[in-house]
């Protein structure tokens, strides 16, 4: 059972967040922030990932904490209910169209954290929510999820539209990378024999 729960509290914020990985894209989210939210929402239908948020912060002063930490929540949940990994895809990419917007995305499940973000948007906010926030979201999932991840939009003139086709595409590397290949057997998706390092 490819299933996780994390809870985490800080001074800025507090999270409770369960993942199954093998759901069927069903959401229960509810972080305080309306963009956020409709982001994880298409993240779990995409990603056919069954996805429960809980979130309270300091959204008085700004999204930033939220955002921060449910990305880095979800990471932490991933890599938890992923457990040893044997039989796992591991590599997938997709090119995720939103509109006028192409965004390129692929992903290494490799147990080493590491972003490569090539994406820049055209206004500083979407809504209320505050563009720049979208990388730092990916780079708290990354790095807890100890993923390689390359997020790359080719090009787009709506913000919105490409913070969408970042998430999509996150969603279905996820989809992808995360199945598991009844080719494999038992066996891990490294020559080395490990994963991480």
């Amino acid at each position: 059972m490819r299933r996780a729960e994390v809870t985490r509290k800080t001074s800025e914020t507090e999270i409770a967040l369960s993942v199954d990985l093998d759901g069927a894209g069903a959401s229960e989210i509810s972080t305080g922030v309306g963009f956020l939210d409709h982001m994880l929402e298409l993240l779990s239908r995409h990603a056919m990932i069954d996805l429960k948020v809980e979130a309270k912060g300091d959204v008085h002063v700004d999204f930033h904490h939220v955002t921060e930490d449910v990305g880095i929540a979800l990471g932490q949940a991933v890599r938890k209910a992923l457990g040893d990994m044997k039989g796992l895809t591991r590599y997938a990419d997709c090119l995720m169209p939103m509109d006028e917007t192409l965004t390129r995305v692929a992903i290494d499940v490799s147990g080493r954290p590491f972003l490569v973000w090539r994406t820049a948007f055209p206004a500083p906010k979407i809504g209320q929510f505050d563009s720049e926030l979208v990388r730092e979201f990916f780079q708290g999932f990354s790095t807890h999820a100890a993923v390689t991840l390359h997020v790359e939009t080719l090009y787009g003139a709506n913000a919105h539209h490409i913070a969408e086709s970042c998430f999509k595409g996150l969603a279905r590397c996820l989809k992808a990378a995360l199945a598991v290949d009844p080719r494999a057997g038992d066996r891990l998706p490294s020559t080395k024999g490990r994963i991480g390092d």
